[in-house]
């Protein structure tokens, strides 16, 4: 099997590591070779945080190189179109719709860019983009934006709603549990609507 690229982008504080050790095991459990790095980030709130998730059946190298993705999941638009260059040619950009003020916006050096989705469509991108904060919240809390996306994902891949639940169950701490599970079959639920 050729070795496919996941890119999971985010902000500092949004649980995107949490979320690429959930796809690792996943993919590890289903009895794929998977390497997960995280290889840009600030561990401060407000940072850009990428991770890299690849997996096949020998895998080499944990890093991703401009145009290699196979997927971009993002937990906030701009971090989608930051990262649009590293997306493959027939590549799937799954993004949640919210907005999350870089430094030069708040500090007035810059405008939050409009229309993001639509423009990164516009550049030849497949984009599914939706508000997976307001399904978060609904699942008890906006910090689950992160299993709600791997909801949406699990639309994507073949594996059985089994296999995610038992990633979850090995990888969330055990007070977040319910919580959790509830977000992921929320972004689920999303995803065979799309």
């Amino acid at each position: 099997m050729k070795t496919k690229n996941i890119m999971i982008v985010g902000v500092g504080g949004q649980g995107s590591v949490l979320a690429s050790k959930l796809l690792g095991r996943l993919l590890t459990n289903e009895g794929y070779d998977a390497k997960v790095s995280e290889v840009h980030g600030m561990s401060q709130r407000g940072g850009s945080v990428v991770t890299y998730v690849r997996y096949g059946d020998k895998v080499y190298s944990p890093v991703i190189d401009k145009g290699q993705a196979d997927i971009i999941v993002s937990f906030e638009l701009l971090e989608a179109a930051r990262w649009l260059s590293y997306l493959a040619p027939d590549g799937q950009i799954i993004t949640n719709t919210q907005q999350i003020d870089p430094m030069p916006v708040i500090t007035g050096a810059a405008a939050y860019p409009e229309d993001l989705a639509a423009k990164m469509a516009a550049a030849g991108a497949k984009v599914d983009a939706f508000d997976a904060l307001s399904l978060a919240e609904e699942a008890g809390s906006s910090k689950a934006v992160n299993i709600v996306l791997m909801g949406r994902l699990s639309g994507y891949f073949p594996f059985p709603k089994e296999a995610w639940a038992k990633a979850i169950d090995e990888t969330v701490p055990e007070r977040f549990l319910e919580m959790n599970r509830r977000a992921f079959e929320l972004g689920a639920a999303t995803a065979h609507a799309k």
